[in-house]
């Protein structure tokens, strides 16, 4: 049987700081973020089953992205640990959401941090082969299986 890739979509807003940074993006400033994950896998070919011909039920590939990707960074302001203002914020209530990450919170790195979480939740049999995050309409970062590996 042939390998099928199945795609999920995903929006989220996030704020982010790139702390140190020598432009504009050195200011909290947030995005209206557009998540796309590409799974593949061999579809299930069971006839007496009600998962006949899935790689993946679509449903559990949203309960696995918004569990660990989209309720936890939706409406918050991710910053990298070494910004030295952090303390100053953190008891302001409109800050009770802060992701702090040990790296600056750049679309490439976040979607390396997505893709490790994800990779981690995935069935056996289902592999991750592309992750798209969007953080503009014109800007994004994208990552693909077969250029790592």
């Amino acid at each position: 049987m042939s390998l099928i890739r199945i795609s999920k979509e995903f929006h989220f807003e996030m704020a982010h700081v790139l702390d140190g940074y020598d432009g504009l993006c050195a200011y909290v400033h947030g995005h209206s973020y557009t998540l796309i994950i590409t799974v593949m896998g061999t579809p299930n070919n069971d006839i007496f089953s009600p998962q006949n011909g899935m790689v993946m039920d679509f449903g559990v590939l949203k309960d696995i992205i918004n569990k660990n990707i989209i309720n936890r960074f939706d409406h918050s302001l991710v910053v990298n640990q070494k910004a030295n203002w952090i303390e100053q914020v953190q008891n302001i209530d409109s800050f009770s959401r802060i992701i702090i990450l040990p790296f600056q919170p750049t679309s490439e790195n976040l979607l390396l941090h997505f893709i490790d979480i994800i990779d981690k939740q995935l069935p056996d049999n289902v592999k991750l082969v592309h992750a798209l995050l969007r953080e503009t309409d014109s800007s994004y970062a994208e990552w693909f299986y077969d250029d790592n590996n």
